[in-house]
């Protein structure tokens, strides 16, 4: 019951972490995206009115300079009809005019010559034009005008005009050329200077508004700023929010869904496994080990098996993990035992060189249990400790005193020592040392690699170096290939195991195989 209400508070644990991993997934992805698309909103935006400016601009300063070419007498009507054709074509020009020195002779528009005349140009470029930005000495009947004088004429600009309004929309915005403020919409809008904004989008929940700064530099440098409220920006992406929280929330769900359906049938799963346990329903079959010299089998290797309906079996890989984290592994081991002298005690009596290989896990030698069973089951069915090999995997031997005492004490019992899986996980020679071992079993990964380019086909080689070194007895794993069995004998290897020589049989299979040599057996289990 303890270990079930690990389980859940585990499971709930996940389910919550998950979800909120995935809540502040969702959110950040609809707030990045949300960002993200105002950002290149306002950045196209501002792409446009810097555009749109820079071309007025220029087209100002061309037209200027078509009339300095104009043959026309200065202010004549062919003149004032020439400045007159200009003025009315640009929407946003207030005023043209001709100036002799400080006086100007004639225009037309709105704006009278007197009013042109500004003590202090802001601008003045090498290529002759002068120009003054919107202020206070520019401001005619409430409108702060650009003003651009090239050579003998001059234009007056509304710069109200310049921003377009169904760009700009309900947004307020500024734009600076060579920083000085140019146009702004409204023009007594309230706007940070470029300067003092950070390039692309800000948003300022202090303030409860949006900020952005996009800069165009091709011929002017110019610098746009926009402000908007930040509901105006919340109001914009609800329809994507509204749509990826939906998403989120269905994601959200079937993470839930999943986590308690795992949950459900992990505890399910070790309850079947605790009552197979108790009620004797999983079996065990042999793996039978041979010489690589003469294929003459030696022993086996006792596996668990667990038979589901239908006549299938379930992977040790998916009940092993249950059972570890169920602390039900020694109840397996205990059962593989009495398996073991049940099914093949009388084999093992008369002929007292067949040894069949227990596997061993960490939880069994953590606990005075594992010295127990050997001991009763062993003593009742009177199979002696030299039949059963124990064999524990490579990472089960952790660097413990209590786990070496209890494998030197097994070993003064006459039990053999085989470690498994050799090379995948704690692989040294001071390791080996440090334990008592009489037998190597290498890796079917390393076995696989045989006579291949793989990496680990040389690592087979040292492994069979250091066990010689050690003068251990080794096993090899996993041989379904001839060529792998020769290689392996040429280089020392005196035993191997696998679909080479047989599948692993049940307890009859097996012995009809060892009583025959593999002959039957082989072809028929």
């Amino acid at each position: 019951m303890v270990r079930r209400d690990k389980l859940l508070w585990r499971v709930s644990v996940t389910a919550l972490g998950g979800v909120l991993a995935l809540f502040g997934a969702v959110g950040w992805y609809i707030w990045n995206e949300s960002v993200t698309a105002e950002e290149q909103r306002l950045g196209l935006m501002a792409k446009k009115l810097g555009e749109n400016v820079e071309q007025s601009i220029v087209e100002a300063r061309d037209m200027l300079d078509e009339l300095n070419q104009l043959e026309a007498e200065p202010c004549s009507i062919p003149h004032l009809t020439a400045m007159q054709n200009a003025s009315i074509a640009t929407p946003h020009i207030r005023a043209i005019g001709y100036w002799q020195a400080a006086e100007r002779l004639c225009g037309l528009g709105m704006v009278r010559g007197a009013e042109l005349m500004p003590p202090r140009a802001d601008r003045i470029y090498e290529s002759g034009v002068i120009a003054w930005w919107p202020n206070e000495q520019t401001e005619v009947g409430g409108v702060q005008l650009f003003l651009m004088r090239y050579g003998a004429h001059d234009v007056a600009i509304d710069p109200r005009m310049l921003l377009d309004t169904g760009i700009v929309e309900d947004l307020k915005a500024g734009l600076w050329v060579e920083s000085l403020l140019m146009a702004a919409q409204p023009w007594e809008a309230n706007l940070p200077s470029p300067d003092s904004v950070p390039p692309g989008l800000t948003v300022d929940q202090a303030n409860n508004r949006v900020i952005s700064r996009f800069s165009l530099g091709t011929i002017f440098q110019i610098d746009i700023v926009a402000v908007e409220p930040i509901a105006n920006f919340r109001d914009r992406y609800l329809p994507m929010v509204a749509t990826v929280a939906g998403l989120g929330l269905l994601l959200i769900a079937v993470w839930i869904y999943l986590v308690f359906r795992y949950s459900r049938h992990q505890l399910s799963l070790g309850a079947e496994l605790r009552a197979a346990i108790s009620n004797g329903r999983l079996l065990v079959h042999y793996q039978p080990i041979v010489e690589l010299a003469g294929g003459r089998c030696v022993g086996a290797e006792a596996l668990v098996r667990w038979p589901q309906e239908g006549g299938k079996m379930l992977s040790p890989d998916v009940f092993i993990p249950v059972a570890e984290r169920e602390g039900l592994v020694p109840s397996i081991t205990r059962l593989v035992l009495h398996g073991i002298v049940t099914d093949i005690g009388e084999l093992l009596r008369d002929d007292p060189d067949l040894c069949i290989n227990l596997n061993v896990a960490g939880q069994d030698l953590e606990s005075v249990e594992l010295r127990q069973a050997l001991e009763v089951e062993l003593g009742a069915a009177g199979v002696s400790p030299s039949s059963i090999k124990l064999e524990i995997t490579e990472r089960a031997l952790v660097n413990s005193d209590a786990a070496r005492e209890l494998i030197q004490d097994l070993r003064r019992r006459g039990h053999r020592v085989a470690i498994d899986d050799f090379g995948t996980g704690y692989s040294s020679l001071s390791y080996l040392q440090a334990f008592e071992i009489d037998t190597l079993k290498i890796d079917k990964a390393f076995v696989d690699a045989v006579e291949t380019d793989a990496e680990t086909s040389q690592v087979i080689n040292h492994v069979i170096e250091m066990a010689h070194s050690l003068k251990l007895d080794i096993v090899a794993e996993g041989i379904q290939h001839a060529h792998q069995a020769e290689w392996l004998r040429e280089q020392g290897v005196t035993h191997g195991q696998g679909f080479l020589y047989s599948k692993p049989l049940s307890a009859r299979g097996f012995v009809r195989y060892y009583r025959n040599q593999g002959n039957e057996a082989h072809s028929t289990e």
